[in-house]
């Protein structure tokens, strides 16, 4: 079977093996910490034809400054992003976002994440139908993490199960707060 020209095979050998087609995407061009939002905003993008004017903060294409200068990426300019299910509080897994994949979530209702094997960007569902409809997106109080609310259907596991934590847990010696809330 031949794939249409925008789409790759994909095949993950982990626990078993998985076939899919991914929309090829081009990978984002790393942003180091060090450059301002400014800069950032107003360079222009591998993908332009480079004459255009650059575009503001809010349009597309271009995460707004206050939230880009709030976040603390990694070396490889992605942030973690927790998905939760939003009306049970349900955590559901753990993906990557560079600043287009979180202005993709923020602006198209559905969940982008930023694959770092496969160095592009996927959206959640389109191939297993399993759709994250986003409900809220929140920074912690660092700036190093993001917590997406969704609305989860069908699994969020690759694997199948409900979420990438089931069935995974690990043997730990379990502690107990005090009456008075402190350590004993």
């Amino acid at each position: 079977m031949e794939a249409p020209p925008d789409f790759a095979l994909i095949v993950t050998l982990r626990r078993g093996t998985r076939l899919g087609l991914m929309s090829e995407q081009p990978a984002p061009a790393p942003v180091p910490d060090a450059v301002p939002s400014a800069v950032r905003a107003s360079a222009p993008s591998a993908a332009s034809d480079a004459a255009s004017a650059p575009a503001a903060a809010g349009e597309a294409g271009v995460l707004p400054a206050e939230v880009a200068d709030a976040l603390k990426r990694d070396g490889a300019g992605l942030v973690a992003a927790i998905v939760q299910q939003f009306d049970t509080n349900e955590v559901l897994m753990l993906g990557w976002m560079d600043d287009e994949a979180l202005r993709r979530t923020m602006t198209t209702g559905r969940v982008t994440f930023y694959s770092r094997s496969r160095r592009e960007y996927w959206r959640k569902g389109d191939t297993s139908g399993h759709v994250q409809w986003v409900k809220s997106v929140a920074l912690d109080c660092d700036g190093d993490a993001l917590l997406v609310q969704v609305d989860q259907v069908g699994a969020a596991c690759h694997t199948g199960t409900r979420t990438c934590f089931d069935g995974r847990g690990l043997s730990v010696v379990s502690g107990e707060a005090s009456v008075s809330g402190s350590a004993s």
